[in-house]
């Protein structure tokens, strides 16, 4: 290790292994302001953007396994408190099966939404898709995200698993009150399975706002009547739908490159 100074946990009563429990649960994140990321790579990633943690853990093996990567998160961090604990210990406050060896725990930042189109999300519930769409909004340049309080939790920690470091380069805004829409001057375009506009015929406005829907219901109908365009992506007839994060991708992609021409 370097010349940080970590203190050392051996009790599962200790009020930061408390605190890490807490962070397991989203009344908690919420009230705290707070959540945590068990994964060096995002961990690295997100300080390498300026995104720093407030407090680092790690167990023995985890140090003794990645020592020169542990050294560069301790040389470029800011942050002043770092804790060592044992690897019984980490199962108490873990979210995975298997503990990583390594928790950051970081502040929930406020963001404001850029002057570009916006993805709104409706009532996306499984983690894995919500992350995987985050992913596919930052690879083609959808900085700008709206989530209903309808969607998983952003800060869950499988959306953050899923999302990378997506979770820190986005903006992100959650529309607790769902009158986001309403106040919103930009195109709505929201998308459905059968019914609207061909994807392939559709030219897009430079700026807009594109609306994503649930996995089992689709978008809400009271969002549909709010919108300009429903869209919809040719598929074959075998199949009925595609899964929400792919089609997302598809959304992206085609109407960035329409956008770009």
């Amino acid at each position: 290790m370097t010349s940080v100074n970590y203190q050392k946990i051996e009790s599962k009563q200790n009020n930061q292994i408390k605190l890490l429990k807490k962070l397991q649960i989203k009344k908690y994140r919420r009230n705290l302001g707070l959540f945590a990321v068990e994964n060096l790579t995002i961990i690295s990633d997100a300080l390498k953007d300026g995104y720093d943690f407030e407090a680092l853990f790690v167990t023995v093996e985890f140090v003794n396994k990645n020592k020169e990567k542990l050294e560069k998160i301790e040389n470029k961090t800011k942050a002043k408190n770092f804790y060592l604990v044992n690897s019984k210990l980490n199962k108490e406050y873990s979210n995975l099966d298997t503990p990583s060896g390594i928790m950051a725990v970081y502040k929930i930042r406020a963001k404001k939404l850029d002057v570009a189109s916006v993805v709104y999300l409706n009532g996306i519930k499984d983690p894995g898709n919500l992350g995987t769409i985050m992913r596919s909004a930052l690879a083609f340049n959808f900085s700008n995200l709206v989530l209903d309080s309808n969607c998983v939790d952003i800060y869950n920690f499988k959306v953050i698993n899923a999302a990378k470091d997506a979770i820190f380069k986005l903006n992100i805004v959650e529309d607790e009150e769902g009158e986001w829409l309403k106040g919103n001057r930009l195109p709505i375009y929201s998308t459905s399975s059968h019914t609207g506009v061909n994807l392939e015929k559709f030219k897009a406005a430079k700026i807009f706002c594109l609306v994503l829907g649930g996995e089992t219901d689709g978008v809400d109908s009271a969002l549909v009547k709010l919108s300009d365009k429903s869209l919809k992506i040719e598929i074959s007839s075998r199949i009925e739908s595609l899964n929400v994060a792919t089609a997302a991708a598809i959304l992206f992609y085609e109407l960035k490159s329409k956008k770009n021409n």
